[in-house]
């Protein structure tokens, strides 16, 4: 602890130059081969864990949503401008199957379950299970609220058929992409939106302007 004062080192990495001197007889960095990495282990799980979210993105896509961070290379083609908002959240939810949509609903705010089953349940998945049929099977995420008794409880008094997903899936639920196309059309849009209330409405007008080609893709 006296040399980890002294020096203003951490503790670890006396302990682990000490060892290191123990088992080799110097503390010099060992030698590697190859080519410098120029991301760091934390980048290679954000890169690992957006390629699972959407195994559509390319290198390129990869890239361009890398963030910037203290010794990373500021190459162009790795740096995206974000604005942070610690305001209110904005959640949207809706239904896709092949061949149609439903209206989108934008909720301000958290989900809860009585949200999601007073507002999401009876309003949207009631009525569209009643134009589809017996038929019809519903599948939604593994999010707190969609689990909750009182959502059950609905599904079943309304005799909707759940699909279960598992929790852990390596599968991406496939309106994940449909959420992600929506949030590069809100994007790109000029001007952009610098509010929540603008915010709202561009999300509705990007999701009926939508192809529906492109979501049944």
């Amino acid at each position: 602890m006296e040399v980890s004062d002294e020096l203003g080192i951490a503790q670890s990495v006396i302990s682990r130059l000490w060892q290191r001197f123990q088992d080799d007889g110097n503390v010099s960095r060992r030698y590697s081969t190859g080519r410098p990495r120029v991301t760091t282990p934390n980048e290679d799980r954000y890169l690992a864990v957006t390629a699972k979210r959407n195994r559509r993105s390319t290198a390129s896509d990869l890239s361009r949503q890398l963030s910037s961070t203290t010794g990373t290379c500021y190459h162009q083609e790795n740096i995206i401008e974000r604005h942070r908002y610690s305001g209110a959240g904005v959640l949207v939810w809706g239904i896709i199957i092949l061949g149609s949509r439903t209206d989108l609903h934008v909720q301000i705010g958290t989900m809860t379950r009585h949200i999601y089953r007073d507002v999401i349940l009876e309003q949207h998945v009631r009525l569209f299970r009643g134009a589809m049929g017996a038929q019809f099977v519903f599948m939604d995420e593994n999010a707190r609220p969609h689990r909750a008794n009182i959502v059950r409880e609905c599904l079943q008094s309304e005799d909707i058929t759940r699909m279960d997903w598992p929790a852990f899936s390596p599968d991406v639920n496939p309106v994940q992409h449909v959420w992600d196309m929506l949030g590069r059309r809100v994007a790109a849009r000029q001007p952009p939106p610098t509010c929540l209330p603008e915010l709202w409405r561009a999300l509705l007008i990007e999701w009926c302007n939508m192809p529906q080609d492109q979501i049944d893709n």
